[in-house]
This record gives structure tokens, C-alpha cells and sequence, in this order.
């Protein structure tokens, strides 16, 4: 069997693309990294592999922890990384979703083509950057009072619906119809709101962007037929999440648990994993405050969603009913939900550490996704009604100089990875790193002259910060989620016109 050494972990090859962690000392289940030899390499570079150690410890954790290809160090739970929990044995942590609570993606297709924006990319890049907020602060597509926030917390994309900022198309294509029914706008606190109040439908900065892109590749016609793919059509890729109040609201509740569950806390080895446990009142409220904070999220992407019909529209005077400006999809990659799945369990019905000889029963779990994206096979019920037949779709983007990929939940996922993917290609190296790597101004220039890629942003620093070779090979990460079944490759897109803060 290959054994690899990564500092203190050792991994050993399981089979291909799949590397274990063993169970030793105070680990309750082993930990799963799915790579191939050069994007090991990659992930054994940081802290990833002993901050996904570090994870096994988290109370009621079932089979094993898993990071993901494209697999980066984090703040204690590494990005990437997934662990399910269970709702009655185990806990809910903080730290094991993030501090941008349903930072996601969403897809928009339409019917224009590459040859429709050919020359007018310019225009484009400049009218979407003056029309959606972006960067630091405050500043959205509307303006909204304490009690507008509220009703955003608790309806989700429905508030959107009644003020004329989506259609009810819009709900039936995003995860979960964008409404948390679990959401209490009172589990946030008063200062998240009041960040929040005025940064509703704004990309904010970091890694956030709105990017216009052509389809190069189909790979599989028929689900691509589904999704409404064709090569070479124009779609557009929304990148953010909660913003200050998302960010505001997970700062809360780590204090609260410091206080309340210091116990607990004692026992892990990274206070970064920060939990609950799994039926005390501080569980139940920090749940019902992030699937508020999720609720935030989507309504922050409908109506950046809704400013770029806006934009189209007057860039190419037509109705963006008529462009066909539709939602293909919406997906979170940092969230924990409570989801069903099959899992090992011990004599008592309790999950416990993966073994071919241990019995495996269902069970209600929290799902901690922290860059990484829900990956649900044909069948399941959770999947819109537009795709249970063909999967769900996964939006997986890479750099601002590389392709990104629309995926859907592979038939292997729910027994390898509680039904998860990747969620981006994965950085590799730090912001600050880059910007002494990269010039901002430079990083333009090239984009545009050797690849007819338009780039606008805040700054140049923004710009350097998520320079092409900041991330990993996309293509790479893409490829092993496929061969390992999790993730099925459908269509490849190529970046036109790109905005961030």
C-alpha cells in the first residue's frame, strides 16, 4: 500500500484518489482526502491535512472527515472539508461552516451567444461594474430599513418575490426554493443586522465576483440539455454570501460558546472548531441564526442577479425576459444542514468510525460543508423537480484565467461524501503572498491581450490577490471529483468580462 508523509500525518492510498488519515490517539473516526498525486502535494503544503485531523475530534462525527481536491488550510476546519454530525449525539460548529455563512454560487444562462458580446465586452464590464456595489462596507442594490432586514432573515428569496426583485422561477431553480423555514431573525443579533441593513445585493471583496462567460465544452449532452447548456451560449456566475451580518453572526456565536461551552471547547485541539453541543438551546439558536444568515445569502445573489438583467437589458435593448435571462441553479458551499444519510453505527445506533464490518443505519445529521458544495445524485428528493431525473447541478468556479465547471451530483457521492464535491479550484497561496507575486495592473494587461478576458475591480491589489496563478488547476480538481463519481462533469465555461470588490 502507498504511504505518503505530510510532516505528523501520514496518509495511506485507500484507492485512487482516496487517501486515510488512520484512527489513532483521541480521533474518533479516521479522515478521507480525495487527490490525485500533484494536488496532494498541493494540500500537504499548509495545515490542511492537521487541521482535517484536528476535525475528527468534533463530538458525534460520523465515518470520517473528507477534504475535498481542491482542499486548502482554514481557520481550524480546512476549506474544503466536510463532517457530519449527528443531531442527538454529536454537536453543530461555528467554526465548521465559516464566518461567510452561505457563501454560494449561482449560475444564470440566456440566449445570447459569444458572437453577440464579441466587441462589447468593454461595455459590459464597465456598466455592471457601476451598477453592483462591490468591495469593503456598505452599499447594495437597495437600501433597507432594521425591519426590511427581518423579513429578508426570515423569508428568504420569497421577500425578493413579493417586491418584484425575482420570479417565482427563480425559487423552484435554487437550493431549497432560497427560503430556510428553520430561520429566526431574532437568533441574530443586533449589530449583524445593522452590518447587514445596508449591504443587500453586493458582492463585497476577496475572492467575489460576478463573471461573464461562454460555454466552450459540453460534456454530457443530455444532462447539459437539461440544464439548459448549449456550447458557446453566454451565462453569467454570481460569487458571494452574507456579507458583515453572515461574518458578524458567527463572531457572535463563537464568544457565546467560549462562555457557555468552554468544557467542550476544552477538549478540542483547534479553538477554531468552536461547537455546541447537538440539542443545547445554543445549538438550536446558532442553527436557526445561520439558516437566517443563509436566507440573507440568497436574497444577496437575487438581487445582484436582478441588477444584471438590468444591465443586459439596457446594454443590448431587449427585455431580459426576451434574452432569456434564466436561473440555472443556486448552490451554498459554506453551511451545515440537517440532512439524512446512511452511516456506520456502533451497538447503542450511535455513528461512529467507518468499517466494511460495522453495521450502518440511517441517520439525521448536520452536514458541515465549509467550501464545499452539495453534490446530490438523480432520485434524491432534495433536487429541484427540473433535475431530480438528471442530478443536481454543481457550480464549480475557477480563476478569473481559467475555466470553470457545471457539474452534477454523481451516483458514488452519498456513499463516499455524504452526497458533496468540490466547491472551486482551491488556493495556493495566501493574499498576501500573492500581491508580492502579482501586480494588479500586469495581471489585467495580460488577461485582456492574451486571452480577451476583461477585468475590473476596486483595486489592483484585488486584482493581484486573485491573479490565475493564486489557485489550483481547476481541470485537475474537476477531474478526480468525476473519476471518483462525487461530481460528473457536464459543460466547461471560459471567463469574457469579470467584476470584483
Amino acid at each position: 500500500m502507498t504511504t505518503r508523509q505530510f510532516g505528523d500525518v501520514t496518509l495511506e492510498q485507500v484507492s485512487e484518489y482516496v487517501w486515510e488519515i488512520e484512527r489513532e490517539g483521541e480521533m474518533r473516526v479516521p479522515a478521507r482526502v480525495f487527490a490525485s498525486e500533484a494536488l496532494l502535494e498541493q494540500i500537504g503544503d499548509d495545515k490542511t491535512l492537521s487541521q482535517l485531523r484536528n476535525a475528527t475530534h468534533l463530538p458525534g462525527i460520523a465515518d470520517y472527515a473528507v477534504c475535498m481536491p481542491d482542499g486548502h488550510q482554514g481557520y481550524g476546519f480546512p476549506v474544503g472539508g466536510v463532517g457530519a454530525t449527528d443531531v442527538e449525539t454529536g454537536c453543530i460548529s461555528p467554526g465548521s461552516v465559516g464566518y461567510d455563512i452561505n457563501c454560494g454560487v449561482r449560475m444564470m444562462r440566456m440566449n445570447l451567444t459569444y458572437e453577440d458580446v464579441q466587441g462589447r465586452e468593454q461595455e459590459l464590464v464597465d456598466t455592471l461594474f457601476e451598477a453592483i456595489p462591490s468591495g469593503l462596507g456598505g452599499g447594495g442594490v437597495v437600501e433597507t430599513s432594521a425591519a426590511e432586514v427581518e423579513r429578508i432573515l426570515e423569508d428568504g428569496m420569497r421577500w425578493a418575490l413579493e417586491r418584484g426583485y425575482a420570479v417565482e422561477d427563480d425559487l423552484t431553480h435554487c437550493e431549497d426554493e432560497g427560503f430556510r423555514p428553520e430561520a429566526d431573525a431574532d437568533a441574530v443579533s443586533q449589530k449583524a443586522k445593522d452590518r447587514g441593513k445596508n449591504q443587500v445585493g453586493s458582492l463585497g471583496s476577496g475572492n467575489h465576483f460576478l463573471e461573464v462567460q461562454r460555454v466552450t465544452d459540453v460534456f454530457r449532452e443530455d444532462v447539459a440539455d437539461a440544464y439548459g447548456l448549449t456550447e458557446d451560449q453566454v451565462v453569467v456566475l454570481i460569487h458571494c454570501g452574507s456579507r458583515g451580518l453572515g461574518h458578524q453572526t458567527c463572531t457572535d456565536y463563537l464568544r457565546r460558546i467560549e462562555k457557555e461551552h468552554g468544557d467542550l471547547l476544552a477538549e478540542l485541539p483547534d479553538r477554531e472548531l468552536a461547537a455546541a453541543p447537538a440539542g443545547s438551546a445554543l445549538a438550536d439558536e446558532y442553527y436557526r441564526a445561520m439558516c437566517a444568515c443563509i436566507n440573507f445569502a440568497w436574497v444577496n445573489r437575487q438581487l445582484i442577479m436582478h441588477r444584471t438583467r438590468e444591465v443586459f437589458a439596457d446594454v443590448f435593448g431587449t427585455p431580459w425576459e426576451s434574452l432569456e435571462m434564466d436561473l440555472l441553479y443556486d448552490v451554498a458551499h459554506n453551511i451545515a444542514k440537517k440532512e439524512v444519510h446512511e452511516v456506520a453505527v456502533d451497538e447503542d445506533g450511535v455513528p461512529t468510525a467507518y468499517d466494511e464490518g460495522v453495521a450502518r443505519r440511517e441517520r439525521e445529521l448536520y452536514v458541515h460543508r465549509k467550501g464545499a458544495t452539495r453534490a446530490f445524485p438523480a432520485g434524491r428528493e432534495e433536487v429541484p423537480p427540473a433535475y431530480r431525473d438528471v442530478g443536481q447541478p454543481i457550480i464549480i468556479p475557477g480563476s478569473m484565467g481559467a475555466g470553470s465547471y457545471v457539474l452534477r451530483g454523481g451516483d458514488r457521492s452519498l456513499e463516499r461524501s455524504f452526497g458533496s464535491t468540490a466547491h472551486g479550484a482551491g488556493r495556493l497561496m495566501s493574499r498576501t503572498q500573492a500581491k508580492k507575486e502579482f501586480w494588479g495592473g500586469d495581471v489585467q494587461s495580460e488577461l485582456r491581450e492574451g486571452q480577451q478576458i476583461y477585468v475590473k475591480a476596486q483595486s489592483g491589489a484585488t486584482v493581484a490577490e486573485e491573479a490565475p496563478g493564486v489557485y489550483k488547476d481547476v481541470d485537475e480538481v474537476v477531474r478526480v471529483s468525476d473519476a471518483l463519481g462525487i461530481g460528473e462533469t457536464v459543460a466547461r465555461t471560459f471567463p469574457v468580462c469579470n467584476i470584483k470588490g
